[in-house]
């Protein structure tokens, strides 16, 4: 038994799966595979935008470190100046602090170089009147002008 196809009925079934095609392709399937799309192109751009902010970042980083680096080296030619300049102005502040002590102990010196001359003198001159005073006294008689009373024994 052979069944005829009715050509009718198939043309029907083509045109009708024709318009439903375009109106579940324009309701359904295009909007749906236009939202993929954007959804496939926004995660390629958020991809590219993520590994180009990466990039960003190491050079940032790379940028930084090395902004540290001549920063540290700076700071550590400064301290080093600035050491170098304190030890050259304490060096200068101690030679002139023994400069004046050798001053000061130079004038103490001959402070008492000068007293120790002046003693001697008062000395001399002390032991000279008393060499006078007792030889006028042992002798009983003024002895260079100078009047004595003799010793009693």
């Amino acid at each position: 038994m052979h069944i005829p196809p009715d050509w009718g009925i198939f043309f029907c079934l083509i045109v009708s799966f024709l318009v439903f095609w375009f109106i579940f392709d324009w309701l359904f399937f295009g909007p749906f595979l236009k939202m993929l799309g954007d959804r496939e192109r926004k995660l390629t751009d958020l991809s590219t935008r993520a590994e180009q902010l990466l990039k960003e970042e190491k050079a940032a980083e790379r940028e930084r470190a090395s902004q540290l680096a001549a920063l540290s080296r700076e700071t550590l030619a400064a301290r080093d100046a600035e050491r170098r300049r304190a030890e050259t102005e304490s060096a200068l502040l101690i030679e002139e602090s023994k400069a004046e002590a050798h001053s000061a102990l130079e004038r103490v010196k001959a402070g008492i170089e000068k007293d120790l001359q002046a003693a001697e003198r008062e000395l001399q001159q002390f032991s000279q009147a008393l060499a006078i005073e007792l030889a006028g006294r042992v002798l009983g008689r003024s002895v260079n002008g100078v009047a004595h009373k003799p010793i009693d024994d």
